[in-house]
């Protein structure tokens, strides 16, 4: 179970779980008509190790990613997921902003493949050891990033916004955040803290792009937190994350003053013309659950 100063590295405990996700990115890219399409993510998993590659090779006969009553479903979700939140860069793009924060960016590999224009500066914040994987794989490809790149090593439940400003962040200027399967592991007090500096770090015209988990059933941990991805069984969800109630963060956004507004998994699909079924796992997940969710500080009006 998580407890307060855990550690974890890309193959253990939280870090497990980025791998996990790359997977099912990469997998879902290669379906017919793919919602999104994350090429570092089969490269990224490689780079973990003989195990993954099989996964990638179709060399196991069986595994929770290739499951159709679980991996068909969370394909579908980490693709739609990964859409909506380039979207959201998008739209961020085109609205001028060229400050970018990721907040637990684990193996997001947007800085590398999205179109950024010239003086963006993306800051990617996770652990030393998460970072250092990803960095280490994506040198080896050979491929740069196509915007200023900045690890900023840290923990998300300590004082980031203070180590994110001694690498340079500028809290004067419009910045797009995100926490894209960010809020799983976090407390629900350090969730709340979590809206709180970004709000205080966030000048007019600053965005954020947030996914909301649901809370899962409580069940009793099988084994160690710290232990690594089985190939052979999906990692248990239920040991990792705190399953705390958070505040709403279309809610607490929208009382501050921001211009927020939330969809469901269902929702969005709805309105990219795809459907899926409401699956639940053994351990009671289901993304038709889960919220995507983005919101805006209004800028500054004209004084006349």
């Amino acid at each position: 179970m998580r407890t307060e100063g855990d550690t974890w590295d890309i193959s253990t405990g939280v870090g497990s779980t980025a791998l996990f996700v790359a997977a099912a990115r990469a997998l879902a890219g290669r379906g017919s008509e793919p919602l999104a399409v994350e090429p570092y993510a089969e490269f990224l998993v490689r780079e973990a190790g003989p195990e993954w590659a099989d996964l990638l090779d179709g060399k196991m006969a069986e595994h929770p990613l290739l499951d159709p009553r679980f991996g068909v479903y969370f394909q579908l979700y980490q693709a739609a997921r990964t859409k909506y939140f380039d979207d959201y860069f998008a739209t961020a793009m085109r609205a001028g902003v060229r400050q970018i924060v990721i907040l637990g960016a684990g193996l997001d590999a947007r800085a590398y493949r999205l179109p950024w224009p010239d003086g963006t500066t993306i800051y990617e914040l996770d652990r030393t050891t998460v970072l250092e994987f990803k960095r280490r794989a994506l040198s080896s490809c050979g491929d740069e990033p196509r915007a200023d790149r900045r690890e900023v090593p840290v923990d998300l439940r300590e004082d980031w916004s203070k180590i994110l400003r001694e690498h340079g962040f500028d809290p004067s200027e419009a910045t797009a955040w995100l926490a894209e399967g960010l809020l799983y592991y976090l407390s629900a007090a350090a969730g709340d803290q979590l809206f709180d500096d970004i709000e205080l770090a966030s000048a007019p015209g600053s965005r954020v792009a947030i996914e909301e988990p649901p809370t899962v059933p409580d069940q009793a941990p099988a084994e160690p937190a710290d232990r690594p991805c089985h190939m052979s069984s999906q990692p248990d969800w239920a040991d990792l994350v705190y399953n705390e109630q958070g505040s709403d963060a279309v809610e607490w956004f929208t009382a501050r003053g921001w211009d927020a507004t939330g969809v469901t998994f269902p929702d969005y699909l709805d309105s990219l013309d795809r459907t899926a079924e409401a699956v639940f796992n053994d351990r009671g997940w289901s993304p038709s659950l889960m919220r995507l969710m983005t919101a805006v500080r209004p800028p500054r009006p004209i004084s006349r």
